[in-house]
């Protein structure tokens, strides 16, 4: 595979990685962050696979079904032609529950002629760690682990299972179906049926896509993030995930291999930034919820990142039996980078509760409990934004004074002062502004360079970090103040290579990096926008947009050179930069600052 080209089918339980030949390449049953069923992204040979295989010579084409997040694949040779929809069921019931089970469908469409495939079926539980039994019974193919954790898979078809356990060649002349579930089904399954899912399925993506209020240049592109962003947003709390994959390495044969099966808090405040312009308060309310629930009220540890139900133990171990894509090994499990410390993430908790007033106060039953963690925060901020930590990058063996940090430690007072205030809370409010007044004159004496005028990545250095662009996003500069537009334009000159970003150049625990972190270009465009280099930040931003895989998909990193897309995909906080980027270059009202009027609403 020269590139991560794949569509992902998914139902907000859980979601698939399919193949640009039609080949389910990576899957975990019955929840995203449960052990795969289909791995051969990670092992080409050992990782199991759930493949349509069409006859030698036939042209095949993929798009997702306009508007939805169902896939259609396309196998042409001759007057032979089959269309391949995929797609995970997603709807509301009559009772208004949500019927997102953990089943793979797949549509087999006859368009003309007579077209032969085999039905290439090797589930591969439990991260194909142990040896799979197969069961062939008159109702479904079954395939269960041989020891270890139990873990089985069922198919259903009305295709002979006999030939689809085989891979023996098939010649279709009607509409057929797959479907594969975590669960033994109960309903009895026919065409119809099927047929009944794929219907209510296309609606429900149709309808929920027809809610997204976007005035912008790029409907098609903010259309398919939100679609991506919808889809890793986990049904059972509303916690939205990083990327639906592990250990999609940020350079091939490098060991940059991460498990993103999680929720970052960091993304949160853009998450429910973005999903509120685009009229989801619904979805943007869930989210904001699920990081309430598990922001501790007074002396608790703060992580920075969190199990999407909420838990906090994410012990990472490695996957020594799997080879790793493309041979980049350790695959890996689990993220040690929960035990970091990294005081941004105060700025960060302080602006998502301040969003949570601005834009839900009327609806809000916890006020007080709010302003409990709001004063904890505070407190936080003033024992730690002095001392150094692991920065938003999350260096594994070295702390530092951090820049960015410190930016978001301003950003959290700034917050509470709002807060505060609008409480009645003038003492409060009046102490605030003072720690908020003092860390900002702080990072203006130690976090500038001397010479060049641009915020450094840490105090004393001569490194520039990618993540000080968003000072400006979070209101700590202006976009005309001499200091951020230095920051824009030696971080466009030193970071910037052939219009892609580093998100900082100097070696890590792991090296020097090699590969661009596409958010980070996503930033740099939107704040050449900012400081008026707008015709730039359009072309930069249509250039960029070419650089997505067939489907318009973004992984977390990108090659310099060959703009192959390269780490976990699809990569949630990547599809949310490209949304914000193409609302700002729309002139959309960007996210509010530390400026802004506080007026708790409630959007009808």
């Amino acid at each position: 595979m020269k590139n991560l080209d794949y569509g992902v089918i998914g139902n907000c339980t859980t979601a698939a990685l399919v193949s640009r030949t039609g080949s389910i390449d990576f899957c975990c049953l019955p929840y995203f962050d449960s052990s795969s069923i289909f791995a051969s992204l990670l092992d080409e040979e050992r990782g199991g696979r759930f493949a349509i295989e069409p006859a030698a010579g036939c042209k095949i084409t993929q798009e997702y079904l306009r508007r939805t997040n169902i896939l259609v694949t396309r196998f042409a040779r001759g007057s032979d032609v089959l269309e391949v929809f995929d797609f995970m069921p997603r709807y509301r019931t009559e009772s208004g529950a949500y019927h997102c089970p953990p089943d793979i469908v797949r549509y087999l469409h006859v368009v003309s002629g007579r077209p032969k495939v085999r039905i290439r079926y090797e589930p591969r539980p439990g991260y194909a760690q142990y040896p799979v039994r197969r069961e062939l019974s008159a109702e479904f193919l079954k395939h269960c682990t041989t020891a270890g954790k139990y873990e089985s898979v069922y198919l259903y078809s009305d295709l002979p299972l006999t030939d689809v356990a085989d891979a023996k060649p098939i010649t279709l002349t009607e509409d057929h179906y797959l479907l594969m579930s975590y669960n033994q089904k109960i309903v009895r399954l026919d065409v119809d049926y099927i047929r009944l899912e794929y219907e209510r399925t296309k609606v429900y993506w149709m309808g929920w896509l027809a809610r997204t209020d976007s005035v912008t240049a790029w409907p098609r592109a903010v259309q398919r993030s939100a679609l991506v962003l919808k889809m890793l947003a986990f049904q059972k709390t509303g916690a939205i995930l990083a990327a639906v994959t592990t250990s999609l390495p940020e350079t091939i044969g490098e060991v940059r291999n991460w498990d993103y099966r999680y929720c970052w808090l960091r993304d949160a405040g853009m998450t429910i930034s973005i999903l509120t312009r685009l009229g989801h308060y619904s979805v943007a309310k869930r989210f904001l919820n699920f990081i309430l629930d598990i922001v501790p009220y007074k002396d608790e540890k703060i992580q920075i990142m969190y199990g999407i139900r909420g838990n906090r133990t994410l012990k990472e171990t490695e996957l020594d039996w799997l080879r790793g894509y493309e041979g980049s090994r350790p695959v890996r499990v689990g993220n040690s980078a929960h035990f970091q410390k990294q005081n941004d993430i105060y700025g960060v908790l302080m602006d998502v509760i301040y969003q949570s007033f601005r834009l839900f106060y009327n609806t809000l039953d916890y006020r007080e409990d709010l302003w409990t963690v709001v004063r904890t925060l505070t407190r936080h901020i003033y024992n730690n934004w002095r001392k150094t930590d692991s920065g938003i990058w999350e260096f594994r063996s070295e702390r530092r004074h951090f820049v960015f940090s410190k930016i978001l430690c301003w950003v959290g007072m700034d917050r509470a002062v709002s807060i505060a205030r609008f409480f009645g809370k003038a003492a409060d409010a009046e102490n605030y502004a003072r720690l908020r007044d003092a860390i900002r004159a702080d990072v203006l004496k130690k976090g500038v360079h001397p010479k060049t005028g641009a915020l450094m990545q840490y105090y004393g250095g001569d490194s520039l970090d990618s993540a000080n662009l968003l000072a400006e996003h979070y209101g700590f500069c202006g976009a005309g103040d001499p200091v951020y537009v230095k920051t824009v334009e030696q971080t466009w000159k030193r970071l910037c290579v052939d219009g892609l970003m580093y998100r900082y150049r100097e070696a890590d625990d792991f090296g020097v990096p090699r590969s661009s972190f596409t958010v980070c270009t996503f930033w740099m465009i939107k704040a050449l926008y900012r400081i008026g280099r707008c015709e730039e930040a359009v072309e930069q931003f249509d250039r960029l947009l070419g650089y997505g895989n067939h489907l318009g998909l973004y992984s977390e990193d990108m090659d310099f050179t060959t703009k192959r897309l390269l780490g976990n995909f699809p990569q949630g906080y990547t599809h949310l930069a490209l949304i914000d980027t193409a609302l700002a270059l729309s002139d959309t009202p960007a996210h509010g600052s530390g400026a802004e009027t506080f007026l708790p609403s409630v959007p009808a």
